[in-house]
């Protein structure tokens, strides 16, 4: 770091972020931020990454935070950059995903003129940051960002957002350290000891999990109170998905008996989630009448969509171990009550693999074949729609900070986040999984993962349609409408962005289509053909009334 008394701001930022534990940003450079590119650039420990669109760049910043815990930097340009980059931090809002955005803005003498590609940019972000600010003065930009920086982990994690006018990067500044991290919040050993009773006195205690979990902590808990354990809405790497006492996933389309455990609880602890709609099936669970324990680092999160009995602002992680401590005259429940619901999760889980009755390939089948040839430590990455289901019924997580997939339920995320994914965690295999409706919209940051040799897999299961949207209009009465997509040739457009590519559309041939898939060196794509009318596990088009 600079210890002279001033330094141009741009290399004063670059050692400030570089200081704080940021290793890279995403980013299609623009003019206005030019000298900050060549200020990170200059240290040998960032990365700069050009991507294809602003829009890839902050999917990438997003599924790296997510997987480290550690934000990433998005640069963008003005109001067209940043426009394309909201997708990725209205991700990272809604997912709690630590993620700094550095903004290109008009020069200072013409702001609030509608200038060239002005708009106001912390009042076009205001709803999906945690902050966000323009800086006026060369003098305030360091300490700005260094507040912002440690906003985006501080109680609920989020992206904070800077505008940075052209001009105030020119000028200097003096050094700025990164401000000392926020403390996680200790529960009280009142509450603990509360807590605690509410455990040993319940007979089917359910436990939600999700950000901030220990596995080995969990497991204990688990263990030592008679606890099943779900993972809130794609948090499956939160708990050990092997472990007999995860009863599964609270997803879209749960089964009902996969829910059934959450459903009879009298007592549920969440730990680490804000009770999102999905997770809580439209706000309808925890039961009325269940008691609830809600553990959350922020107390805003708190009683927001329901009323807990406790409601702690307390690390999770830290809470379990407590828990476990406490807990010398706790007994189990006699009868382990969750194998039961392990069955159901398990059950789902075979169901959804079945073949088709059509005798088309059928979705699950793929998902299946290519998890018999990956690493069982794999990061995976997904993208948003019906296909999804059967990823998340299938897949087995056994290790934390292995899943990046987009609470948000935004499509285009797999391709972009897969390189993210991979950038954070080089020692691990990425799959990337994605419907040709998400695929089709950033399969140009392939030629990022070909020219970084960032070696990821994707697999794109092409059904010719947004299944998601179809599905809703027949089991709505409609006529399918402007959910078709062409059966465009996505192994060779792959190739031609510089990935390996195989295809398949039949299942004799998925075995060998995977193999070859596992075996490819740097970024790969298996494109498989899958049915139509299988549109999500336990449903089809056709008996819905629609048709494919």
């Amino acid at each position: 770091m600079s210890t002279d008394p001033q330094a141009p701001v741009a290399e004063v930022v670059a050692d400030l972020l570089v200081e704080a534990g940021v290793r890279r940003a995403y980013t299609v450079p623009g003019e206005s931020f030019l000298p900050l590119i060549d200020a990170l650039s200059a240290h040998p420990e960032f990365t700069v990454v050009s991507t294809r669109h602003e829009g890839g760049a902050s999917f990438m910043a997003e599924a790296d935070g997510k997987l480290t815990g550690v934000p990433a930097v998005v640069m963008a340009t003005r109001a067209v950059g940043t426009a394309n980059l909201a997708i990725g931090i209205h991700t990272a809002r809604q997912d709690s995903t630590p993620m700094l955005a550095l903004l290109g803005q008009v020069e200072t003498d013409h702001l609030g003129n509608e200038a060239f590609q002005e708009v106001d940019l912390p009042a076009f972000l205001s709803q999906i940051t945690v902050s966000a600010t323009t800086v006026t003065r060369t003098d305030r930009v360091a300490s700005t960002i260094a507040r912002a920086l440690a906003r985006t982990t501080t109680g609920r994690p989020g992206p904070a957002a800077v505008a940075l006018p052209s001009d105030v990067l020119e000028g200097t500044s003096a050094p700025q350290r990164p401000l000392l991290p926020r403390p996680r919040p200790v529960a009280h050993e009142d509450d603990v000891a509360a807590v605690a009773r509410l455990l040993a006195a319940a007979q089917r205690p359910v436990v939600i999990a999700g950000q901030d979990s220990d596995h080995a902590a969990l497991r204990a808990l688990a263990e030592t109170y008679g606890a099943g354990v779900y993972a809130a809405f794609r948090r499956q790497d939160s708990f050990p998905n092997d472990d007999e006492h995860y009863l599964g996933h609270l997803t879209l389309g749960t089964p009902p008996a996969v829910i059934a455990a959450l459903e009879q609880a009298d007592l549920v602890v969440v730990l680490g989630e804000r009770l999102d709609e999905t997770t809580t099936q439209s706000y309808r669970l925890p039961a009325p009448g269940t008691r609830v324990v809600h553990v959350h680092r922020d107390p805003a999160v708190l009683g927001v969509h329901q009323r807990a009995d406790l409601a702690l602002v307390a690390d999770a992680a830290d809470l379990c171990r407590r828990l476990v401590a406490r807990a010398d005259d706790a007994t189990p429940p006699a009868q382990p009550w969750w194998r039961e619901g392990h069955e159901a999760y398990l059950a789902a889980a075979r169901s959804s693999a079945a073949p088709a009755q059509s005798g088309g390939l059928h979705p699950g089948r793929a998902v299946e074949a290519v998890q018999a040839v990956l690493p069982s430590n794999s990061v995976v990455v997904n993208d948003a729609g019906n296909f999804s289901v059967f990823l998340h019924r299938q897949w087995v997580f056994t290790e934390p900070r292995t899943q990046a997939a987009p609470i948000s339920g935004a499509m285009g995320y797999a391709v972009p986040g897969a390189i993210g994914a991979a950038l954070a965690r080089p020692d691990r295999q990425v799959l990337a999984v994605a419907g040709d409706g998400g695929f089709l919209m950033t399969a140009n940051e392939l030629e990022t993962a070909a020219r970084l040799g960032v070696g990821i897999k994707i697999l794109v299961l092409q059904n010719g349609l947004y299944g998601t949207i179809a599905m809703h209009q027949a089991r709505g009465g409609l006529p399918i409408n402007a959910c078709d997509i062409s059966g465009v040739d996505l192994a060779g457009l792959s190739r031609s962005l510089g990935a390996t590519a195989v295809a398949c559309d039949s299942e004799d041939q998925l075995a060998d289509a995977a193999a070859e898939f596992a075996k490819a060196e740097g970024p790969a794509v298996m494109v498989v053909r899958t049915d139509p009318d299988v549109i999500a596990p336990g449903t089809s088009l056709s008996a819905l009334g629609g048709a494919a």
